[in-house]
């Protein structure tokens, strides 16, 4: 194949025109399949800056630790700080946030923060570390700076984030146990039903990444109806299956959870095998889940605009935040697809609430992670379980009342 001279220079202008055009743009015209609507609704900006008329500077980041806990301080040359926790990766994720994530954001306007989460993916080469060991140490600084924000706002993070939709929001608690007999497993999740007052539960099925090999022989098999007959028919039922299956075993087990009315089979093949998840989906009747280990905005605009899944789940962490999560959340809108977050990480189901109360279509039922009491008094009114619902942090930032309380004793991280 040759090419002339005109044909070089024409293409040499063509990209010259694409290095000048917004992000969006750009990978929009590198994705020719890709639906119009979906891209002009990602493209549009996520945070309501109104009330934020002075540039918000950052002076200092810093990574703290307190017990097994991390945390994320941003402070703006006004002083007001901004804090924010991990999902539980900094103790060997701390590195990449010190030296490729923090240092970016230094002397920067944090109402750019949509755009600097862009450029901070370009500096130094950052995107050659595009994975979810990169993009959750940027979550961890996006919801400080989204703290900080909401402070010098006087705004919540949901209202900062669009406007708060909700207060309450309906939670399914979750059972991570597959050494567990489907007699002992039963037990487990009625306990976690007195618990939690939960009216959703959600357990796991296959053997976690197992090539159809079960946990234990026949534990889902006979687990499934099991569930249904004894926890009763009041209880919304969730199964998760974290990659065991390839197509055909999945459509098996989709079957045996559609005739005990289940709410959705999360996950059932792997989960970057897009292709095989599509075809369960397109198969069975229940609504099928999945996104929680996805990092790329164009595998999620593939999966929604091929309705690879009938329900969008990044998780907020492993995503990169909540501006990324909400362009996925509005492009599965327009799709009629809700999106119920994945949640890593204790802490997180705080951040699940935040996001909830702004999403228009969330879903039946978010995760929680159970262990309510050990941060409801961090906030004021403090949080509460209220008839299977749990309610919605309230004040500026994400509403922790006394950051300074709560990094009370923590100790610097070093690079």
């Amino acid at each position: 194949m040759s090419f002339s001279r005109r044909d070089f220079l024409g293409k040499a202008a063509g990209l010259s025109a694409l290095a000048l055009a917004d992000p969006v743009s750009l990978f929009a015209q590198e994705y020719p399949g890709a639906s119009k609507d979906l891209v002009d609704i990602a493209a549009k900006p996520v945070l309501d800056l109104s009330s934020l008329k002075n540039p918000v500077i950052i002076e200092s980041i810093d990574l703290l630790k307190k017990g097994n806990q991390f945390f994320v301080r941003v402070r703006s040359k006004d002083g007001v700080e901004g804090i924010s926790l991990d999902n539980n990766r900094a103790r060997y994720l701390a590195p990449i946030f010190l030296e490729r994530v923090a240092p970016f954001f230094i002397g920067k306007d944090a109402r750019q923060l949509e755009n600097l989460l862009w450029e901070l993916y370009r500096w130094g080469s950052n995107y050659k570390l595009q994975g979810l060991a990169y993009w959750s140490p940027v979550a961890w600084l996006e919801f400080a700076i989204l703290d900080l924000l909401g402070r010098v706002a006087g705004k919540s993070m949901g209202d900062l984030l669009g406007g708060v939709i909700r207060k309450r929001i309906p939670f399914y608690v979750a059972s991570g146990r597959r050494d567990s007999t489907p007699e002992e497993e039963i037990v487990y999740l009625q306990g976690l039903i007195d618990e939690t007052k939960a009216k959703a539960v959600k357990y796991r099925v296959g053997g976690r990444m197992s090539r159809n090999e079960d946990a234990l022989p026949n534990r889902t098999k006979e687990l499934i109806p099991l569930t249904r007959k004894v926890l009763g028919d009041d209880i919304a039922l969730h199964a998760d299956s974290n990659s065991s299956y390839d197509p055909p075993q999945a459509i098996e087990v989709g079957r045996m959870l559609e005739d005990i009315g289940a709410v959705y089979f999360e996950e059932p093949c792997p989960f970057d095998r897009l292709e095989d998840t599509k075809l369960v989906t397109d198969t069975l009747t229940i609504p099928v889940s999945g996104g929680e280990q996805e990092y790329s905005h164009w595998r999620f605009q593939w999966a929604i605009q091929n309705r690879a899944v009938d329900i969008v789940q990044p998780d907020l962490h492993y995503y990169g935040g909540m501006i990324r999560s909400i362009r996925v959340s509005r492009m599965a809108e327009l799709r009629n697809m809700p999106t119920t977050v994945h949640i890593s990480g204790g802490f997180g189901f705080i951040y699940m609430l935040h996001f909830a109360s702004r999403t228009p279509d969330i879903g039946r039922y978010q995760e929680y992670k159970r262990n309510i009491q050990n941060y409801s008094d961090w906030f004021d009114p403090p949080l509460r379980i209220i008839d299977g619902e749990m309610t919605v942090p309230e004040g500026p930032g994400v509403g922790i009342v006394d950051t300074k309380q709560v990094l009370k004793g923590a100790e610097l991280v070093k690079a």
